[in-house]
């Protein structure tokens, strides 16, 4: 599941040029065939190092590997009270993101935990009408309320085998839901690699201060460990996946706008799929075939809905609610 630090672009307009969509649609493709590398060399890094860890690791290196770039374009983060405030809490929500998949992930298939995870737009719709006063009608909440009933197929069957740790990913999702809306009030404002680079700082000190906090505790998601070098190698490909995802994710983003692009995330869920089977030899029984179906019926219908009948895109209207 590919969450940046900086997953959300800057608002634009919904018209482009078909060369530029052409290839931001070619981008996004590319994008959800690596990010479901992130899910699966985390899932591999669970078996002997925590959660907290690796969500530390994956900011680390995810910052280290786009450094170069970020140098280059000269993008400096400017480090003002207010601006710092909505990282800070950018970055807090990723970061309670990031360990609740990851925990997922140590116990769930991979395909699972995405396909629950790809409730997020639904969740994001109805808390964009709450905090951005979107006018969201009948038809997409019924959509919602379906989608989730299709999320409730896929988690029941999870929840009998793991327990609670089934609903993580609706957590997952929750959370970055909230981030992406905190992402398009600050979008308008600011340039997307020092976003990126700051709320990366910020997670990265929050993952530090819980990794201190359960250092000697023996919790399997909070006491650091010193990873050998089977783990390092998990870590670094967990890194170098999420920044590879996150570069493709911003330049498809600034390529070719996101009512074109959001149908294309779903192809994430086929990805992960096929991989699990490949790495795990996991794959969906009928019923969540049938739940992830739903899912990503439900999803699409939104977007669509939004696509054809909104008369804002929501990132217009956050930049009416909050400015940093």
């Amino acid at each position: 599941m590919s969450i940046s630090p900086g997953a959300n672009p800057p608002a634009r307009s919904r018209t482009a040029a078909a060369p530029d969509v052409m290839t931001g649609m070619i981008l996004m493709v590319l994008t959800v065939l690596m990010a479901p590398l992130i899910d699966i060399f985390s899932k591999l890094a669970t078996s002997s190092v925590p959660a907290a860890e690796i969500t530390a690791a994956r900011f680390l290196l995810q910052i280290l590997f786009m450094l170069p770039i970020f140098v280059w374009r000269g993008a400096w983060p400017r480090f003002t009270l207010r601006s710092s405030g909505f990282h800070a809490l950018r970055g807090g929500v990723i970061t309670m993101s990031m360990v609740c998949f990851v925990m997922t992930l140590k116990v769930m298939e991979v395909a699972d935990a995405i396909a629950i995870f790809f409730v997020e737009p639904i969740i994001l719709t109805i808390l964009s009408s709450i905090f951005l006063k979107e006018i969201i009608g009948w038809r997409r909440y019924t959509a919602c309320a379906v989608g989730f009933l299709g999320a409730m197929l896929v988690i029941q069957p999870s929840f009998q085998e793991v327990g609670y740790i089934a609903l993580l990913p609706v957590v997952t999702a929750f959370c970055i839901a909230i981030s992406a809306i905190l992402t398009r009030v600050m979008a308008h404002t600011q340039d997307p690699w020092s976003m990126q680079v700051e709320t990366g700082l910020w997670g990265l000190a929050f993952c530090v201060v819980l990794l201190t906090l359960g250092s000697g505790t023996g919790s399997a998601v909070f006491d650091p460990v010193l990873p050998d070098a089977q783990a390092l190698l998990w870590l670094l490909c967990v890194g170098f996946s999420a920044a590879v995802s996150g570069i493709l994710g911003v330049y498809a983003y600034r390529a070719a706008p996101a009512s074109t692009l959001a149908p294309l995330q779903y192809l994430e869920i086929v990805t992960a799929t096929l991989l699990g089977w490949l790495v795990f030899g996991d794959f969906p029984d009928p019923i969540k075939w049938l739940g992830i179906a739903i899912i990503i019926g439900s999803g699409l219908y939104i977007i669509w809905r939004e696509r054809r009948f909104a008369s804002k895109p929501v990132s217009d209207a956050a930049g009416t609610a909050i400015a940093p």
